[in-house]
């Protein structure tokens, strides 16, 4: 059975975008056609409007950059400062008419995206209040996530829940791997700390630590060197240590995102003889006892 997506006429569809967040508040006038501008992308205008928001995005984004440097501050300020409070203004407008539109605005309110909208146009009010937070304003840039919705790239959303997935299924074995490592971060940093000490920079072992998680992960600042030769013995064993651990969570993620990749392609049947389920989509019969699946697409 094919998937249908979900609108305000069809709340049973399977499209989450339609969920009852963006369900319109009225399905004709004004409110209804401000919902269709602000939450689709099919037609021209609609199109139009998304590529507009994301040139307001950028541009707002741009502004604040420019007014961080000291040199084009100083001689462009009231402009920048005018362009910020327009662009901040805008938004807030945009803000208020996607909860306006909702038939459930609290839950957009609340929703990430929702979160995100707000975040873009808080800081710059914050700032009358507070001026230490006039810097914050650069977090509007989280509002260009809206790109993955207006160009609709459900292939690269997809793909990344697959990294999400492997990163989720293989988060034990990461653990054990990142607990190991700093218990050989706090090992060598106590042998440094007795070998060595203060004279040669190590005058804690946390600052031992330090040193070690550097040089096992092959950075070497040299901000903090061995200068006995038991502590360059040391450095060396942990330099080895280092590159031969440095491959195990690249090894660990790999062989979890090889099997998203190979269950990804399967669906959620499952045998109503033996109960086995992930099985391919192209598959009539259980591959396990040979009974016909209950239900296939």
């Amino acid at each position: 059975m094919n998937s249908r997506p979900r609108t305000p006429e069809d709340p049973q569809g399977e499209d989450s975008f339609f969920d009852r967040r963006y369900w319109p508040a009225s399905e004709t006038g004004l409110r209804h056609r401000l919902f269709r501008l602000l939450f689709h992308h099919e037609s021209r205008g609609e199109r139009n409007f998304d590529l507009a928001l994301i040139v307001a995005i950028l541009a707002s984004v741009l502004v604040v950059l420019l007014d961080s440097e000291p040199g084009i501050k100083v001689r462009w300020h009231l402009p920048l400062y005018v362009a910020e409070w327009t662009f901040t203004l805008l938004f807030a407008v945009e803000y208020a008419v996607r909860a306006w539109v909702l038939r459930r605005p609290f839950r957009y309110v609340v929703s990430f995206l929702g979160v995100v909208d707000l975040l873009a146009i808080l800081p710059t009010f914050l700032s009358l209040l507070f001026p230490s937070t006039v810097s914050l304003t650069v977090v509007r840039i989280l509002r260009l996530l809206r790109i993955f919705r207006i160009l609709k790239l459900v292939k690269y959303s997809d793909e990344a829940g697959l990294l999400i997935l492997a990163l989720i299924r293989s988060r034990r074995k990461i653990l054990i791997f990142v607990t190991t490592l700093l218990t050989i971060a706090v090992i060598f940093g106590a042998l440094m700390y007795a070998v060595e000490g203060a004279e040669h920079g190590f005058d804690s072992i946390p600052t031992g630590m330090y040193w070690a998680v550097v040089t096992m992960a092959t950075v070497g600042y040299g901000d903090i060197s061995p200068g006995t030769p038991l502590g360059r013995f040391l450095t060396s064993a942990l330099i080895i240590i280092g590159y031969s651990i440095i491959v195990v969570p690249t090894g660990i993620y790999s062989a979890e995102l090889a099997r998203s990749m190979r269950t990804q392609g399967k669906l959620k049947l499952r045998c109503t003889q033996c109960s086995l389920g992930e099985h391919d989509d192209d598959a009539w019969f259980c591959r396990k006892c040979g009974s016909a699946l209950p239900t296939h697409p």
